[in-house]
């Protein structure tokens, strides 16, 4: 049986981690990372009975527990509990930047990531570099696995299969060949079932903005 992701450790900063592309030790998929961190907080809020699904659009229920202040988890959850429902895609692209933020102060609070700034003609430039490569790696084996593996999804563990499904709905760079969405979107379907909802809309935001990049790039 999988263990847990890391001990203790949430699934918006697995899910920064495992954005890592460590050939080039940068952040890939930089501009959607936002919206990967906010559909993790939001699976970590409905899979703990904090949100839920009304009909398309997500909905609080109870406050959650052991969120820390300034955390994404309870900002998100204090966003969508002061408004009426509205659509899982309109949170997941609310705030992104905001969120890469949130999440890499944490992980450089905790000396997982270093933050380097400096300048270029005058423009600041800002490079994210994980400080133990190791646990991207582990959790993009683990991803890996999660998605082409024999193990039932059944007997998965939660985070793992959570975040696979996540990653794949995000489009993460490194997570799937070329042709492999095809050869295991039952699989994949499978492992987006504790969170449906959410998966299918962080996979509609990342379309919408790639189509409306391509467009405006036309």
């Amino acid at each position: 049986m999988e263990t847990p992701v890391k001990q203790g450790e949430t699934l918006t900063h697995s899910a920064f981690l495992l954005a890592f592309d460590l050939r080039k030790e940068r952040l890939a998929n930089r501009s959607e990372l936002g919206y990967l961190l906010r559909a993790a907080a939001m699976a970590e809020l409905l899979l703990e009975g904090s949100l839920t699904d009304e009909s398309g659009k997500a909905r609080a229920l109870a406050k959650p527990a052991g969120a820390g202040a300034g955390s994404l988890r309870a900002v998100v959850w204090e966003q969508i509990s002061g408004s009426p429902p509205r659509t899982w895609r309109r949170w997941i692209r609310k705030d992104c930047a905001k969120a890469v933020r949130v999440v890499r102060d944490e992980l450089a609070a905790d000396r997982l990531i270093r933050v380097e700034r400096h300048r270029v003609l005058f423009i600041p430039v800002e490079r994210i570099v994980p400080r133990k490569a190791y646990l991207s790696r582990r959790l993009a084996e683990r991803v890996g696995r999660a998605i082409r593996g024999g193990q039932p999804v059944g007997r998965m563990e939660r985070d793992v299969r959570v975040l696979a499904a996540l990653a794949v709905a995000a489009d993460m760079k490194g997570v799937l060949g070329r042709g492999e969405a095809r050869r295991y979107r039952n699989r994949i379907g499978q492992l987006s079932v504790p969170v449906e909802p959410i998966a299918t809309a962080l996979r509609k935001a990342v379309e919408a903005t790639r189509q409306s990049g391509a467009d405006g790039g036309g």
